[in-house]
C-alpha cells in the first residue's frame, strides 16, 4: 500500500539490614548514601529510595542497638528462634546429663541458665551487644557449674554471629573478643569437677570463631551487594539522563530551527506586506506552543507529571502533522508511506521518528532554499524512514565534529540495533536512511 502526501508550498517542534540475616541483605549504611537521591532526578527513584529507606530502618545505631523498623516480622523471627532452640536444649541437655559420665545432672539451675541463654535471642538483632553479653554470662556460668556440653552453645554461637554480622567489625571484635575470654573461664575454674586447662581452650575457641568469621563474611557481601546494586542505580541514572537529553536536543533544536525561519519571513515581509507577516508571526507563537507541548511530556519522567505523561510518546504516526507544520514554515515536504501501518515497539517508534524529525530539522538549518521528501517504509521484521532534500548537502560523518544531531540519530539507531546512513545526494542534497528492527535486542 502507498499513500503520499501533496507539497504544499502556499502556506507560511548501613549497616546490614536487621530483617535479613542472608547474604543478600541490605546494609543500611550503605544503602542510605544517597543513591536514592542519584535516581530521583530520573524518575527511578522508588526503587532505590525504598531499598535505602529499608537499609535505614535496619541500622545500628551509636549504642549497639538495632532498630527493628520492619516490626512483626523481625521481632516474630527472632522469638521463633529463641523458643526454639530452647525448646530444642531442654530436653537434649536434659538427656545428655543422664547419660554422660561425670556430668551434673540438669537441676532448675541448669533450666534458668538455658532459659537465660536462649530466650535472651529474642531480641538479638534489636539489642545485640545486650544478647551477646547475657548469652555468654549464661553459657559461662553453665559451663563453671559443670552442666554437659550440647545445644547450650548454640545459643551462644547465634550471639557471636549476629554482633559480627550487624555491627562494625571494631566493635564486634572486641565484643566477640570478650566474650570469649569469659567462655573460656570454665577451662581454669570450675565449681564441680575439675577444670579441663588448656585443652578446652580450642574447642571453646571454635565457638566464638567460626560464628565470627560466619558474620562477617555475610556482612561483607552484604556491602558489596549494596555497593554494587547503587552502582547499578547511579549507571541507569546517568544513562536516563543522557537519553532524556538527546529528546531535550532533537524537540528544542527542531522547534527553534522552525522558529528561526518564520521570525525571518516575518522580518522580511514586516515592511512590505505586514498581513502575510501576521501568518508568519502565528505560525512562531504555533510552533512554540507545539514544542513546549513535546518538551513537557519528555520531562514528565522528572517531573512525574500526571497530565503530561496522558500524552502520547511521539512516533510514526505524528510524521504527518510534523511535516505538515514544516510545510506552514516554509519548507515544502511530501511525505510517503510504504507498506500497512502497524503498531511498532515504543522504543523504535520514537527512534524513527526523532530521525525523521532531526533530519528534517537539518534541512532547515542548513539545506539553505530546498525541499524535502519523507519515506516511511513497513516491513516485515521492520521499519525503514528515508529523508532526501534538494539543497546544499553537507558531511555524512556522524563523528565528533559532526555535530549532536547526527552523533544522536547514529546513537538512537545502535542502540535498537539498526542501521544508519548518512551522506551528500549525488548532484546536491543531502540523504538519511534509517533501518530499524522491531525485535529490539
Amino acid at each position: 500500500m502507498t499513500s503520499s502526501e501533496p507539497m504544499a508550498q502556499n502556506d507560511p517542534v548501613p549497616e546490614p539490614d536487621a530483617a535479613d540475616d542472608g547474604p543478600h541483605g541490605v546494609p543500611g549504611v550503605v544503602a542510605a548514601t544517597g543513591a536514592a537521591g542519584v535516581v530521583a532526578a530520573t524518575g527511578a527513584a522508588g526503587a532505590v529510595a525504598a531499598t535505602g529507606a529499608a537499609g535505614a530502618r535496619g541500622a545500628v545505631d551509636a549504642h549497639g542497638t538495632v532498630d527493628a523498623g520492619r516490626g512483626g516480622r523481625v521481632r516474630l523471627a527472632d522469638a521463633a528462634l529463641a523458643v526454639g532452640l530452647f525448646a530444642l536444649t531442654v530436653p537434649v541437655t536434659t538427656v545428655i546429663s543422664w547419660n554422660m559420665p561425670g556430668a551434673v545432672p540438669a537441676d532448675g539451675w541448669c533450666y534458668t541458665l538455658i532459659a537465660s541463654a536462649t530466650l535472651s535471642l529474642a531480641v538479638r538483632r534489636r539489642w545485640p551487644l545486650v544478647t551477646l553479653a547475657v548469652t555468654t554470662v549464661a553459657v559461662s556460668t553453665y559451663l563453671v557449674l559443670g552442666y554437659p556440653y550440647g545445644p547450650m552453645l548454640l545459643s551462644y554461637f547465634v550471639a557471636v554471629y549476629t554482633v559480627a554480622a550487624h555491627l562494625p567489625p571494631r566493635r564486634a571484635a572486641i565484643g566477640a573478643a570478650a566474650s570469649l575470654l569469659a567462655l573460656t573461664a570454665h577451662t581454669v575454674f570450675a565449681v564441680r569437677g575439675t577444670p579441663q586447662g588448656l585443652a578446652g581452650v580450642l574447642p571453646a575457641s571454635a565457638w566464638a570463631v567460626v560464628p565470627f568469621a560466619l558474620g562477617i563474611t555475610v556482612r561483607a557481601n552484604r556491602e558489596s551487594a549494596a555497593r554494587n546494586r547503587i552502582e547499578e542505580a547511579r549507571r541507569l541514572a546517568d544513562e536516563e539522563r543522557l537519553r532524556i537529553a538527546q529528546e531535550v536536543h532533537d524537540v528544542v533544536g527542531h522547534g527553534l530551527a522552525a522558529i528561526n525561519m518564520q521570525a525571518e519571513i516575518a522580518l522580511h515581509l514586516l515592511a512590505k506586506r505586514p498581513e502575510q507577516a501576521e501568518t508568519a508571526l502565528t505560525a512562531i507563537s504555533r510552533t512554540s506552543r507545539e514544542a513546549l507541548d513535546e518538551l513537557r511530556v519528555t520531562l514528565s519522567v522528572v517531573r512525574r507529571d500526571a497530565a503530561a505523561e496522558r500524552v502520547p510518546v511521539p512516533g510514526l504516526d505524528q510524521v504527518p502533522a510534523l511535516t505538515a507544520r514544516l510545510r506552514r514554515s516554509g519548507l515544502p515536504v511530501t511525505l510517503e508511506v510504504v507498506g500497512e501501518r502497524r503498531a511498532l515497539p515504543v522504543a523504535v517508534d520514537l527512534a524513527a521518528y526523532r530521525v525523521v524529525q532531526e533530519s528534517l530539522t537539518n534541512v532547515l538549518r542548513h539545506a539553505g532554499a530546498a525541499s524535502a521528501s519523507v519515506r516511511i517504509g513497513y516491513l516485515p521484521a521492520g521499519v525503514t524512514v528515508e529523508v532526501l532534500d534538494t539543497g546544499r548537502g553537507g558531511s555524512g560523518v556522524a563523528g565528533p565534529g559532526a555535530g549532536h544531531g547526527l552523533t544522536g540519530m547514529r546513537e538512537r539507531v545502535d542502540a535498537l540495533g539498526g542501521v544508519l546512513e548518512v551522506g551528500p545526494r549525488a548532484g546536491s542534497g543531502f540523504r538519511v536512511f534509517a533501518r530499524l528492527p522491531t525485535g529490539v535486542r
